[in-house]
This record gives C-alpha cells, sequence and structure tokens, in this order.
C-alpha cells in the first residue's frame, strides 16, 4: 500500500485509540506530513528504532510499540523454554508515553507467555543494561530516544549480555516485526491478569540497590575521594533519568556537595529548558553555568535524559567554564585509570581498550603508552560489548575502558552498554586527582597534549528529513564510492577503508580485507596522519562526517581541523 491507502487503513480502523485519531484527521490538511508517516515502516538501527510520536507507521504509537514487541516475542518463541522462561526486562524514560509504551511492550510479551519484570518508574539505560545481567533475562526493552528532542520516542532491545541486540538477532527480530504487518491484529495481553498469573514482576529500588553496589568498583582510589570529599559539583539531569541514581552514587562515594539544577530536575517530558537535551551541546549548560558559578563549583557534569551519555565543563581560573569534548573527557578517563593501576601495579598484561572508528586517535597514544591494545570496533556501543563478551570467553584480553566520541563511556562492564553514571563518578575521581596536584581537570588535559601531541576532533552532521531522506543519503553514499577523493584539503589519500565492502585500499591500488562486519562506513586515512570517516546515522535522518587530525601546538591542530571542515562542507 501507499502512504494514502495505509493512511485511510489507520483511519478506518474502528477500535482505533481516540488520541491518535484526533491527530489522523489533523493530518488530512498536511500532505507532506501524512507522507512522511505512512509511506515505510520504521527500521532497526544501532541503536534500535527511533521515530517522532505520532499516528503512522513510521511514527512511535502503540501499534507500532506493540509490532515491535511482537517481533522480540515471536523471535524469542523460537528459543528453547528454558531460554525464553528467562523473560524480558522494561525500563523507560521520562518522555511522552514512554510509561504506556513500556506497558503497552509488556502487554504482548505477556500474550506469549514470556516473564516480564518491569521498572515501577523511570530509570536509566544503563541500569536497565544492568537488570538484564542481573536478573538473567534473556532480552531488555529500554523506551527512550535519549538526546533526541521532546517530539522522538525510541524502542531499544538488549540481549542476554546486557548489549544493545546483536546485528543477527536484530536482523532476525526485524523480519518477525515485518511479518506483524496487521499492527491492528497484535494480540496483548490484560496487566492485571498478568501480575494475578505472576507472569508480570514490578521492580525497582531492589534493582537500584544492586547497582549502587555495583557501582563501588568504579573507583580506584578510595582515599582519594576522602581527602577530596568537599569538592563542589553541579549536576543536571537534564529533565531525566539521571536524577534516580547520581546524587546517590555520588553521596555514596563520600562526595558531599553535589548541587542538582532545580529547573532540569524536574521530569519534564518537553525539556522546557534546553532545545535539545544533549550534553555535548554547549548552550546544554547555561543554567549549569550559572549555579556553578554562585557555589564556584569545580565541575559541571550533565547527563542526557536516559543517562547513557554525560557531559562535562570545568572551572578556569577567572571563573569561567571550559567545556569537554566527548574525546577528551574520554582521555582523561582513560589516562587515569591506566595510570593509576600502573601506579598500583594492577595494570595487566593483556589489558584492552575499546573504541569506535570514528573516535580520538589521542586515546590510541595513551593505550600504547601503557602497553595496552586498543581495539577499533564499528559506531554503535553494542559492539564494544560484543568485545566484553568475547574477552569473558576466550579470556585473551582484560576489559579496561571503552568509549565513543558522543559522549559515551563504560568503565566495569557490570553494565553492557555506556553508561553515564559511571562515568560521571570516575570523572569526579579525576577531578579530585588533578586538584590533589593542584590542577583542574583542564589542566590535566593540557598535559595529555603537551605528553602525547594535540588532538583535534570535529562532527560535521548533515540533516535529510522527509520522504525522501534516506533515498538522498543512500545516493550520497553511493556517489562518495564512485568518484573517491584522491586528496582532502591539498592533503593526499593513503588509505580509504570501506566498511561495506570490507576492504582497505592504498594509494598504490593494493587491496587487503577488513575484519570488521559489514558497515554503510568509509573512512580516508591521509598522508598527514589525519582521518576523515563519512557514515549515515543509525537513528536520525543525518549523515555524519567525522575528522580527526594532530599537530605539535594546539593552534595549529585547530587551523587544521578548521580547514578539513571547510573541505568537508563543500562536499554537500
Amino acid at each position: 500500500m501507499n502512504g494514502q491507502e495505509n493512511y485511510q487503513t489507520w483511519l478506518d480502523y474502528p477500535q482505533l485509540d481516540l488520541t491518535l485519531k484526533h491527530e489522523l484527521k489533523q493530518m488530512q490538511a498536511d500532505t507532506e506530513q501524512l507522507e512522511a508517516a505512512f509511506y515505510a515502516p520504521m527500521e532497526f538501527g544501532t541503536a534500535g528504532m527511533r521515530g517522532v510520536i505520532a499516528p503512522g507507521i513510521h511514527c512511535m504509537n502503540i501499534y507500532t510499540v506493540r509490532q515491535a514487541a511482537e517481533g522480540l516475542a515471536r523471535f524469542m518463541d523460537t528459543l528453547e523454554p528454558e531460554e525464553k522462561q528467562r523473560g524480558v526486562v522494561i525500563s523507560f524514560d521520562s518522555r511522552y508515553n514512554s510509561p504506556l509504551f513500556a506497558s503497552e511492550s509488556a502487554r504482548v510479551l505477556g500474550h506469549h507467555q514470556i516473564p516480564v519484570y518491569l521498572f515501577d518508574s523511570l530509570r536509566p539505560t544503563p541500569e536497565l543494561s544492568f537488570a538484564v545481567r542481573k536478573l538473567h533475562t534473556y532480552a531488555g526493552i529500554m523506551i527512550t530516544a535519549s538526546h533526541n528532542p521532546a517530539k522522538y520516542n525510541g524502542f531499544k532491545i538488549y540481549g542476554p549480555d546486557g548489549g544493545q541486540m546483536p546485528p543477527k538477532e536484530s536482523d532476525l527480530i526485524t523480519k518477525f516485526v515485518r511479518q506483524a504487518d496487521d499492527l491492528f491484529a497484535i494480540a496483548v495481553a490484560d496487566i492485571h491478569n498478568l501480575r494475578q498469573q505472576d507472569s508480570l514482576t514490578l521492580i525497582g529500588e531492589d534493582l537500584d540497590r544492586a547497582y549502587l553496589e555495583a557501582i563501588k568498583s568504579v573507583t580506584v582510589d578510595p582515599q582519594l575521594l576522602k581527602e577530596y570529599s568537599q569538592m563542589k559539583f553541579v549536576y543536571t539531569p537534564l529533565h531525566g533519568t539521571g536524577k534516580m541514581l547520581a546524587e546517590r552514587v555520588f553521596r555514596q562515594a563520600g562526595f558531599e556537595n553535589m548541587q542538582l539544577v532545580a529547573e532540569q530536575a524536574i521530569l519534564d517530558p518537553e525539556f522546557a529548558t534546553v532545545e535539545f537535551p544533549n550534553p555535548e551541546f554547549a548552550e546544554t549548560f547555561n543554567l549549569s553555568i550559572r549555579d556553578g558559578q554562585q557555589v564556584e563549583a569545580d565541575i559541571l557534569i550533565a547527563t542526557d535524559p536516559d543517562a547513557d551519555r554525560l557531559g562535562a565543563a570545568v572551572r578556569q581560573p577567572d571563573g569561567q567554564y571550559k567545556l569537554l569534548t566527548g574525546n577528551q573527557i574520554a582521555s582523561l578517563l582513560l589516562e587515569y585509570v591506566l595510570s593509576a593501576k600502573k601506579r598500583q601495579k594492577t595494570l595487566p598484561q593483556n589489558g584492552a581498550v575499546v573504541k569506535s572508528i570514528v573516535s580520538t586517535e589521542l586515546a590510541t597514544k595513551i593505550a600504547q603508552n601503557y602497553d595496552v591494545e586498543m581495539v577499533n570496533v564499528l559506531t554503535g556501543f553494542k559492539f564494544i560489548a560484543e568485545q566484553i563478551a568475547q574477552y569473558e570467553e576466550t579470556k585473551s584480553h582484560e576489559f579496561l575502558f571503552g568509549f565513543e566520541e558522543s559522549y559515551g563511556y563504560l568503565i566495569q562492564p557490570f553494565v553492557r552498554d555506556k553508561d553515564a553514571i559511571q562515568a560521571s563518578l570516575l570523572l569526579a575521581e579525576v577531578a579530585a586527582y588533578y586538584k590533589s596536584q593542584g590542577q583542574t581537570l583542564y589542566d590535566g588535559l593540557q598535559s595529555l597534549y603537551q605528553k602525547y601531541g594535540y588532538f583535534k576532533e570535529q562532527t560535521i552532521s548533515k540533516t535529510f528529513e522527509g520522504v525522501d531522506g534516506q533515498e538522498k543519503m543512500q545516493q550520497l553514499m553511493q556517489d562518495f564510492r564512485k568518484n573517491q577523493p584522491q586528496e582532502i584539503n591539498g592533503v593526499k589519500v593513503v588509505q580509504v577503508q570501506d566498511f561495506q565492502a570490507r576492504t582497505q585500499t592504498d594509494a598504490a591500488g593494493v587491496t587487503t580485507p577488513l575484519s570488521l562486519p559489514q558497515a554503510d562506513v568509509l573512512k580516508y586515512i591521509l598522508a598527514d596522519e589525519t582521518w576523515v570517516a563519512i557514515r549515515p546515522s543509525g537513528t536520525e535522518p543525518k549523515i555524519k562526517n567525522y575528522v580527526g587530525v594532530n599537530a605539535p601546538t594546539e593552534n595549529e591542530a585547530l587551523d587544521k581541523v578548521a580547514a578539513y571542515a571547510e573541505a568537508i562542507n563543500s562536499w554537500y
């Protein structure tokens, strides 16, 4: 069916949710909105499915959520009975309809006689990952759109290890989702009956306490935390789930001066105080800076609404605050973890750090300095989780740290997704360490640059919304592959890595295979050690372009990254 036919099917459905029916009628006058909502079903990307909350097969609503849950349920119906009976744990964030989508998912799974563990109120994504492992469930569902604007929501599926469902299983679930093509025929159980039959168990404080116990292992030097317990932090959960755990974690660790940004501690699905609830944006810190200057806070910390991403700013001698990038935060955390383990003589001989292929090479230099292996994986924290699982199985390496440039970090693998709660605690400890040296975190960053060279990175996103957005993105990626650049910014390309073809080709035309899984990513290595990568986002209608440079001085690095950014912008 085309978009108009799909629309009419929804409009004619007699039992359609009344709110959705009202919204549908309003769509009639907006052909573009109607087509966007009904032209094609949503797809699972690197982090499940995500879309605008609205009626339609391409939007987030109770029917598409039921369809996604039905796909998971049908997949679990193919498992051995004992696997299926491990069940599914479900959590949700502070967005519109998140509790509703969580309960609708539980009703679909319950109809398939799959046990469900449902959080009693909103909880962070990392706690959902932790709960999958702690309760030994087969899967987890997180209802969230992470850092997207208020009109979005999403549905993320986690596998038995607590990581996001790997591609093979995710593809099978997608197949079952497509088979459930009559959204209005998906059967659901009654929540009350599920409770009576003990098929639905509410969880909450019991998991909170278990997580709080586990997070004690993140602290490297407990004595240091005691000595600097009076350090001042301003924290914002950006209207989201970080509020549920962050204060308790800091209090447990001994930090006594953590102040919440009051306006942003309100669980508001509108995210009324920010345009985007994203800790990588400078404007996200406006209220934190106001509060920080009032109390002279050492560090400002922000987590996104589902508390898997962390951003931070450091107080400077003049009282102003300097924002850190995700790559900079990761580098500071990594240097501290490795140097502390070396001082304590606990650095393993088979240690490994895992990062995405579009993250800073400063981390590689740091790992090499401590004789620790750096492993690169595709973008998507599920691939970092897969490496951890592999290390546990083979005993080949000991996982020490994992990160992505997009403000996601993992220190201890009792969680298998990026964990801003863990990262907040460790960043506070790193700040205490530098304070013990008479320095700030920013001073610590400068010392890294002086030791390893000045590294600068930039991400340039190009948005392609609307019905033909996906098609435009696919066409652009095809064009990039057909017309490979010989040089960028006047510098020769010495290697092209095509992760779709799984090949790397040097300047002489010699091609060798890539070992990583297939993905729609191109990466160019240049003669001056700069790298440039291009990939369509798995969760947003964007092509993301990444550039990483290094130079002997900060000004040279800044000039260099700006010149490459200009060259990349000229491609579009």
